[in-house]
């Protein structure tokens, strides 16, 4: 048997490097590395918006019929056991992690270092390695998860270690948009069990893991919060039989439902139910909650319980100035007639914290035009409609045939102005309810841009491109009118978002607007044999932009190191859960 790994049945196959991890690249070109590095992606793009939109109500009305799980009943159904060499274990989480290059492999990077010294604390890499949800963004693919997630993983930790250290992910809502095809392809194999440097443990898409001490991990899928299905309760009620009431159970979620379910009290329903029928019946105890899915740290905590949100692995920063001081779990509100009694938990720690989260927020006027550089053409392209319907009207010209063929109906322009800021405020897909601080905040913004356009019409008509032959007017309005209109329209966008923040509304995309790459972080866990276990939570305050290759040619050694120093740091002293 392996000390660091196991299993009941058979142990994992040995991971084999791939071609391209025996001959280290020469140079940073994408052939050389066998992957393309990616930029941040630019969540307000226009097509980027219509496709996320589009794939999130198709995983909504077509999730059914595209699930896997049900068919994962095939698959193995093994427990795993990870145990370091002395009896205790070392073991990472990180979630929300296949985005831009920079932000995702300085995480990687950190990660795959055999050791870290923070705050004076020596912290050797983990033997386990736990992806707590998207793991690639913005959507499933095999070219995502090469670019943006194995890509740099595999520059990290290019060969397994003597060690050979164990990965295994739970899906989130991102990798859920293919109905977990290249997530089954990645993470669940019969053959070549690797992940760059980390073998690939699990049989499915969810997991249990025996850690020391009688400390238990159990991964879930519940489909973006939609269900368990029958299998995966099955797959561990078997698990559940070997737990018993000195077992301590750490249950990884790919969403913090547990402060979903303020605004939405439904949320926490799912995860409710498997600890009352799964886990509690067995007299274990979960003693921590732990998930990815928002992008920053936060801890919340109760007298036997620990609620840990932790997605700084690579995606754009989310606020942390607007979360909950206080949660009720199950929230009161719930319509699930058997839910577990309710809970209070205090917010006992955030990564960044308030003042800078807030500080971050006011960022958005300088990073949103230049961050989303097809929205603010968007925005440009309506305003010139806008401003061409206006001026047809103010003026009263019926113009050319062909001037009243290109002619836009003001009527129809307002309409599609102020329906699209209304929508904008709670999109569809949205989770949560849609409040009356929605509409309100959202048809405020769609009249502040007819206010705008009606103010830049007025300016327009007053120079004298209007006044030239057609069809110069329309050319001279797309050369000079739009883009100077859509980059005040930007701005008005930008205060928009930075007031309905302050209402509870649109605040990821106030957020998601910015990109912003920095303050990530990432979790590190010692299990000590006797059972205390040390939460290490890692804070990163800014990502490295440069990369150069690394003089240290030796085969498990990172393929890129930052040309300035990473600077890892703790987020708050150690959590000590005994």
């Amino acid at each position: 048997m392996s000390d660091d790994h196991v299993p009941p049945q058979q142990p994992i196959p040995e991971a084999q490097p791939g071609e391209r991890a025996n001959r280290r690249p020469r140079s940073l070109d994408p052939l050389e590395l066998g992957f393309t590095p990616r930029k941040p992606v630019p969540w307000l793009a226009p097509l980027l918006l219509i496709q996320t939109g589009l794939r999130t109500l198709l995983a909504s009305l077509f999730g059914a019929y595209l699930d896997k799980r049900e068919l994962q009943n095939a698959f193995g159904d093994d427990t795993f056991r990870q145990v370091g060499p002395d009896g205790g274990l070392w073991l990472d989480f990180v979630a929300d992690l296949g985005d831009g290059f920079d932000a995702t492999y300085s995480m990687a990077y950190l990660l795959a270092q055999p050791e870290l010294t923070v705050d004076g604390h020596r912290l050797p890499r983990g033997r386990t390695l736990v992806m707590g949800g998207d793991e690639v963004y913005p959507s499933a693919s095999y070219a995502a998860y090469e670019d943006r997630c194995k890509g740099p993983y595999q520059a990290a930790l290019p060969v397994a270690p003597p060690e050979r250290p164990t990965l295994f992910a739970v899906p989130g809502n991102h990798d859920w948009y293919d109905g977990l095809t290249a997530f089954l392809r990645l993470f669940v194999r019969s053959r070549d069990r690797h992940f760059a440097g980390w073998g690939t443990g699990q049989s499915r898409s969810y997991f249990a893991v025996e850690l020391p001490a009688d400390w238990w991990l159990l991964g879930v899928d519940d489909q973006s919060g939609s269900y368990l299905d029958d299998p995966q309760l099955t797959y561990f009620d078997e698990v559940a039989r070997r737990l018993t009431e000195r077992s301590r159970v750490i249950l990884a979620a790919p969403s913090p439902t547990w402060v979903k379910a303020a605004d939405h009290p439904t949320a926490y329903d799912s995860i409710d139910y498997f600890i009352r029928t799964i886990i509690a019946p067995t007299g274990a105890q979960v003693r921590l909650l732990l998930s990815g899915d928002l992008h920053h740290y936060a801890r919340y905590t109760s007298a036997d319980r620990q609620l840990i949100t932790c997605g700084g692995g690579g995606a754009y920063l989310y606020p942390t100035h607007k979360l909950p001081e206080r949660l009720e779990v199950p929230p009161r509100d719930t319509l699930a007639r058997r839910a577990s009694p309710t809970q209070e938990y205090e917010l006992t720690a955030r990564y960044p914290d308030e003042a800078r989260s807030r500080r971050y927020g006011w960022g958005i006027f300088a990073r949103l035009p230049f961050r989303n550089p097809g929205f603010t053409t968007l925005l440009g392209t309506l305003h010139t409609l806008l401003m061409l319907a206006m001026a047809g009207v103010a003026t009263n010209r019926i113009g050319t045939v062909e001037q009243r063929l290109f002619s836009v109906p003001l009527v129809a322009m307002l309409v599609i102005t102020v329906l699209s800021a209304g929508l904008f405020a709670k999109p569809p897909s949205a989770d949560g309810k849609r409040h009356a601080r929605h509409w309100i905040l959202g048809v405020s913004h769609g009249l502040a841009h007819v206010a705008l356009a009606a103010a830049g019409t007025w300016l327009w008509l007053r120079l004298p491109f209007y006044d030239w032959p057609w069809p110069l007017p329309a050319v001279a309005a797309a050369v000079l009118y739009g883009p100077v209109l859509g980059l005040v329209a930007s701005q008005l966008v930008a205060l928009y978002l930075l007031v309905a923040s302050g209402f509870g509304v649109n605040v990821n995309e106030l957020f998601a607007a910015q990109g912003i790459e920095d303050s990530k972080s990432f979790l590190r866990f010692r299990f000590d044999p006797d059972g205390t276990l040390t939460i290490y939570p890692i804070a990163v305050d800014q990502v490295s932009h440069g990369w150069r290759l690394n003089p240290d040619e030796s085969r498990t050694a990172s393929w890129l190191v930052p040309k300035e120093p990473l600077t890892p740091r703790l987020a708050e002293p150690p959590v000590v859960l005994r």
